[in-house]
């Protein structure tokens, strides 16, 4: 942690983003499960501010109902009328002010767009804020091609800022500069204060661009400075649904870059999704694919794909999952799922057991070593160790009302095709046969027999099918039979 703790962050997220063309505000798109503020807000309380304010505007009870989930502790401050960057910020600092609150220390401003800004970054800016006594200091960054940015124009003998200029306004020289303007700011607190009380709206747009704040503070004679950005790409902001998916995918990388130097296998990392909640221990293996979303944690030597999609689902050590849906599902050490399984939320498999071929499962606990091997569904259940549930079982829980609980005990061994009607009990070293629909209690060590009874009709087929291809073959068939006599 830095000693350069901020006073505050303003966290600007006021905006339409009318150029993603969408009914959801541009901050709350999310990108590797989190929204493009929430990654924001993360990185900010990495600095742990004393105050995290975020101005918000543009539908701004959606934005702060989603914030008071995220970060409960985060201030919000309303910016009416959208009337420029400054206007945004001296709006954060009144809601602060109102509060009690008189800014004394270093006040960060970060946008909230940029979804791949990290907490080291905002650090280092911080830091060189301080370090270099600066009353205002830039992130910048140097990028291959900085047509359409603010350059950042520095002294030569102290490498201070004397301006930021925009491409349209730059000569030949300044174009020619590749280090630009982020928007992401730090401040003396004070200084602040009292230079947005003095930043004009004579401008094209009849707006207060916090950008003049650097020539007011300047022109009082004190010093501008800029951090560089160790990646020019965390910059980066969302404008439109294209930027979003670069943004993602910038992301995803560095997600999987951690996860890989960290002892995890990604076999192909161009195929494969993660969230930043995802979590992972030593040894795991991730084929291709695969998505992992939400809170998904990975144990030791735990194998999922290829193509699978697990959210808020966590997989044992050693277990493997392939070919499998699972969301909030709890998967024991050593279980095998799939190919082709779909594990509902209160999904809870034992060690060693299995959730095999075209299962469905949900709210359903499964005992130890018990395996349900294919063509099955398992809903409202417990079921205990070391049992097997036939081919094309199915447990029936709704009434059309109401759900109901079965529970089949340990050591049972279910025929195919069996129905279990809730609310019954299987006992423990039960046996039931195939084709039966069980709707009573089956005590321990029994075998329940529930199907009518097999009765044969001779020459049905002749008389009901008559010239058919059955009927014919069963000709051919008796004919042989007769002969062999």
């Amino acid at each position: 942690m830095s000693a350069n703790r901020p006073a505050a962050v303003v966290v600007l997220a006021a905006g339409e983003g009318t150029r993603m063309k969408s009914a959801t505000p541009k901050v709350l798109h999310t990108v590797s499960g989190r929204s493009l503020v929430g990654h924001v807000v993360a990185a900010s309380r990495e600095l742990d501010p004393e105050h995290l304010v975020v101005v918000v505007g543009h539908a701004r009870e959606q934005v702060q109902a989603h914030l008071s989930e995220i970060d409960p502790d985060v201030r919000t401050a309303v910016q009416h009328e959208q009337n420029g960057t400054g206007h945004a910020v001296r709006t954060a600092l009144e809601e602060l002010s109102q509060s009690g609150v008189a800014v004394d220390g270093t006040v960060i401003v970060v946008c909230g767009d940029t979804p791949l800004l990290t907490g080291e970054t905002l650090r280092l800016l911080g830091d060189t804020h301080a370090a270099d006594g600066n009353a205002v200091t830039v992130l910048s960054a140097e990028v291959p091609d900085a047509t359409g940015y603010g350059r950042i124009v520095r002294e030569e003998s102290s490498g201070a800022v004397t301006a930021i200029v925009e491409h349209k306004d730059a000569s030949v020289a300044q174009r020619a500069i590749r280090e630009i303007n982020s928007g992401v700011f730090a401040f003396d607190g004070r200084l602040l204060v009292d230079a947005l009380g003095k930043v004009r709206t004579d401008n094209s747009q009849g707006e207060e661009y916090l950008t003049d704040v650097l020539g007011i503070v300047r022109e009082a004679g004190h010093r501008v400075g800029a951090a560089v950005a160790g990646d020019h790409r965390e910059i980066l902001g969302i404008n439109n649904r294209v930027q979003l998916a670069q943004a993602r995918r910038l992301l995803n990388d560095r997600l999987l870059e951690r996860a890989m130097l960290a002892g995890v296998t990604v076999v192909d990392p161009a195929s494969t999704l993660i969230d930043v909640s995802v979590t992972f221990e030593q040894d795991a293996t991730v084929h291709p694919g695969t998505q992992l979303l939400g809170t998904t944690h990975l144990a030791t030597g735990a194998e999922v794909g290829p193509h699978s999609r697990l959210t808020d689902t966590s997989v044992g050590a050693g277990a493997v999952a392939s070919f499998t849906v699972a969301e909030g599902a709890r998967i024991g050490a050593g279980a095998n799922v799939g190919p082709y399984a779909y594990l509902r939320p209160g999904t809870d498999l034992g060690p060693k057991s299995k959730a095999g071929t075209y299962v469905e499962m949900k709210n359903a606990t499964i005992g130890e070593g018990t395996k349900v091997p294919h063509l099955s569904y398992v809903g409202d259940a417990t079921i205990g160790e070391f049992t097997n549930i036939g081919a094309a079982s199915v447990f029936v829980n709704y009434d059309g009302e109401a759900k109901h609980h079965t529970t089949v005990g340990s050591h049972c061994k279910t025929g195919s095709d069996n129905m279990f009607v809730a609310p019954v009990t299987i006992g423990d070293g039960a046996y039931t046969a195939a084709g039966s629909v069980i709707t009573k209690d089956v005590p321990p060590g029994s075998l329940a027999v529930a199907r009518g009874q097999q009765r044969n009709i001779e020459g049905w087929v002749a008389r009901k099918r008559p010239g058919s291809a059955a009927a014919q073959a069963a000709s051919t068939a008796r004919q042989e039979s007769e002969g062999e006599r």
